[in-house]
């Protein structure tokens, strides 16, 4: 009888060690896809990061009700991105994933429209906030 109970110990001690290095490992890969990209004064240093940033510039503005910086930062975000497109070369996203491009240049001109066209008064907090997101996530795709 003392066999069969440590065969099961050791079963039951195999089972769980398996099941805590499972875990470990779960949590160990949620961790890192969750690392941020190094900053530098709250700028991601990846391609996209500049254009995140004067997103996020532009949304917290519209949020605090300062609708015309909101607006003055998404032209800027929308100037910015044009000319890095035109003298981009070779790297330009519009060169390497034509497809990408277009999508993430559609997202980004409908979130800046909201601003820009309500310099005054604030848009629609929940339509902002889908092209917000959706913009961000379409710069996530292209980093």
């Amino acid at each position: 009888m003392t066999g069969r109970s440590t065969g099961i110990s050791t079963l039951n001690f195999v089972s769980a060690s398996l099941f805590a290095l499972v875990l470990l490992l779960f949590f160990a890969n949620s961790t890192a896809a969750q690392t941020k990209a190094p900053q530098t004064a709250g700028v991601d240093n990846t391609k996209m990061g500049p254009y995140r940033a004067l997103a996020t510039l532009a949304f917290n503005a519209s949020q605090k009700g300062d609708n015309a910086t909101a607006a003055t930062l998404a032209k800027i975000l929308e100037r910015t991105w044009d000319k890095s497109e035109d003298y981009g070369g070779d790297t330009a996203l519009s060169k390497t994933n034509k497809k990408l491009f277009d999508e993430l240049d559609k997202a980004m001109d409908q979130f800046v429209s909201l601003l820009v066209e309500h310099p005054s008064a604030a848009p629609d907090p929940a339509r902002l906030r889908a092209a917000y997101t959706n913009y961000l996530d379409k710069l996530k795709q292209a980093d």
